[in-house]
């Protein structure tokens, strides 16, 4: 389902609903596909090993974005005075 523009020409609003999207799917086929071949492969103990490491691996990309979303939530609040 790609998300169609808007009719008032909110690119902004277009691009992060692309991007959420984008960024959801992607996390949802490394989930899927990712654990799913070593659930198959492995059996359900390594399975749950990957998804382990595959949450701790993405715990700094979360904190990362978590900082710029505060840092943009900020600096939006400090700029209307």
């Amino acid at each position: 389902m790609t998300p169609t523009p808007p009719s008032g020409r909110d690119l902004r609003a277009y691009s992060r609903r692309t991007q959420i999207g984008l960024a959801l799917g992607g996390l949802a086929l490394l989930l899927l596909v990712g654990d799913g071949l070593v659930w198959l492969g492995y059996g359900k103990g390594a399975a749950g090993a990957a998804l382990l490491c595959t949450i701790v691996g993405l715990a700094p990309l979360l904190l990362i974005w978590l900082a710029l979303a505060g840092v943009g939530w900020l600096a939006r609040r400090l700029d209307r005075g």
